[in-house]
């Protein structure tokens, strides 16, 4: 793409208001409430965008473009249950972890159950951060940035980090915050453009519709479906969903730095509202993709989203488009260096050194977070080495560890009984079959297909083992329960569900206008699932 001197204007205001938020806030960041939660002072419009900003990663534009290139909008029943899992954060586990003051989700998990839940969640999410979220971030930047502008993806991968890491490590959560607050609606922005193009290429939807086959217009598939069976996009996607948007701690520290419950709710809600828009401005663009080139996006769906951003975006407009891609990469990036900085200063740093200041504890936040850059640097050589069938494996590590924190997270804030035993019995179980079907997976690609006993975690799509999975492993959290006994914390009410922790201290006003815009939002995805049936 020839870039105009508008374009690099464009891009240049980005990456100068990026910066300057970044060093606004690396002057006030001096404890750690300020550096890692924002002071606790955010407001919702803010962190819903953030929210919503750290979700949406180059790998979204690569993987919703090219899956609804290649099988329609069924991919998009991800994001309509998005919609619904945040609505489970913003009414089910916010009031919990707002009232527990908590920094992290396995400090939540100690603190409801035991140390080893707490050591468990840190170390599995550590290594989920780095070794796949990064990863993938990085792989599908490098695949965007090269074919729309034809920059070499180690030099932008490595310039794109060191970017992200210096506003990151400079301003903590607050810089994140309000730099991705910039970036949703950059990318918004940048994606609507590009999708009314593209639409008015296909004569409309009336002529997109005429151009694809019927079945890609349809969201629900057969139960025997390979990728997207309906029992797995329905209940699947909801199990995982959970997991990802609920106790990710990518996602809920950013609603933890909300000023109080009214604003942090707020903020679920609005993003669950923004979470709407990627159907239409990150799937459909697949299928205008493969209306207007078949022949091309046959061999390779994941190059749909570069194409029609290098064959239908104006000049002049492209810095914009640009802009976009660059803010859901280093968005993403952001999220995952800042969270990392948390878990391993909070959980980790601060249990073996308890004495710790917090300028000591900010500090050693500041040089975490600049290791993972390192780190990331580091690994740039290997993502050349990634095909896009590991793409997907890396996808499908997150998808299997998922149901077992889901579950754990789910039964000890729905039920006081929920003992540390258990729950720490069903996060290892749950991982080893996790693994064993992660294992499985890769054997059967590379034509091992002789499994023996393996082979009961083989023969149906992983969203329908993810179904499993979730249901095993709360079934086990409660037989193990019944069978264990513990003292209960003493401040087990302010961690587990009460009536009273739901709505406290929130004005009746915001709960009905809460209440209002849930039941608004539900009804909106509900239609657009139901319309796509």
């Amino acid at each position: 793409m020839i870039l105009s001197i508008a374009d690099w204007i464009t891009i240049a205001v980005y990456f100068a208001a990026v910066f300057t938020i970044g060093f606004y806030f690396a002057r006030k960041e001096r404890d750690t409430h300020q550096y890692f939660l924002a002071g606790r002072n955010a407001g919702w419009f803010a962190v819903g965008a953030s929210i919503f900003a750290s979700n949406i990663g180059s790998e979204h534009f690569i993987g919703l473009a090219g899956s609804g290139a290649d099988s329609g909008l069924a991919v998009g029943a991800y994001e309509m249950s998005a919609v619904y899992c945040i609505l489970v954060l913003a009414w089910v586990f916010l009031p919990y972890y707002l009232k527990s003051k908590v920094f992290t989700m396995p400090e939540y998990l100690e603190r409801r159950f035991n140390p080893g839940c707490r050591w468990f969640l840190t170390f599995i999410s550590l290594f989920a951060y780095v070794f796949t979220k990064i990863s993938v971030s990085l792989f599908a930047g490098a695949i965007l940035i090269e074919a729309v502008i034809g920059w070499p993806p180690l030099v932008s991968a490595i310039l794109l980090v060191l970017a992200t890491g210096i506003y990151t490590i400079a301003g903590g959560l607050s810089a994140v915050i309000y730099t991705d607050m910039i970036q949703a609606f950059i990318l918004i922005g940048g994606s609507v453009v590009l999708t009314v193009i593209g639409m008015e290429h296909v004569g409309g939807f009336a002529g997109l519709r005429a151009a694809l086959p019927a079945d890609f217009f349809h969201m629900i598939k057969p139960m025997n479906h390979q990728v997207y069976p309906w029992t797995g996009t329905i209940f699947g996607v909801f199990f995982l969903g959970i997991w990802y948007w609920c106790t990710d701690q990518v996602i809920v520290q950013r609603a933890l730095g909300a000023k109080n419950l009214t604003h942090s709710r707020g903020s679920a809600l609005f993003a669950a509202f923004l979470k709407i828009t990627p159907i239409f401005i990150l799937v459909l663009p697949g299928l205008i993709a493969r209306a207007l080139w078949s022949s091309e996006i046959a061999t390779d769906p994941d190059m749909a989203y570069p194409l029609i951003v290098t064959k239908l975006m104006p000049a002049g407009l492209a810095g914009l488009m640009i802009a976009a891609l660059l803010a859901a990469l280093m968005s993403s990036l952001s999220a995952v260096f800042n969270s990392c900085s948390t878990l391993i200063t909070m959980d980790i740093y601060r249990k073996v050194k308890p004495d710790s200041t917090e300028m000591k504890l900010v500090s050693v936040g500041r040089w975490v977070t600049a290791g993972i850059v390192v780190i990331s640097i580091i690994w740039i050589p290997m993502i050349r080495l990634l095909s896009n069938q590991i793409y997907q494996y890396l996808q499908s590590i997150q998808a299997y560890i998922g149901a077992p924190i889901t579950a754990v997270f789910l039964t000890g804030i729905l039920w006081k009984r929920a003992t540390g035993k258990a729950a720490l019995a069903t996060l290892i179980t749950g991982g080893i079959l996790g693994l064993v079907r992660f294992v499985t997976d890769i054997l059967i690609k590379m034509n091992i297909t002789s499994l023996g006993p393996l082979n009961i975690f083989t023969g149906y799509a992983f969203l329908n083992f993810a179904v499993i999975m979730f249901f095993f492993c709360v079934a086990l959290m409660v037989v193990l329960s019944l069978y264990t006994q513990e003292k209960k914390s003493d401040d087990i009410e302010n961690l587990t569900f009460s009536s009273r922790t739901m709505s406290a201290g929130v004005e009746k006003i915001w709960i009905w206008i809460h209440v209002g815009l849930s039941v608004l939002v539900g009804t909106i995805a509900f239609t657009i699932w139901t319309y796509f049936a």
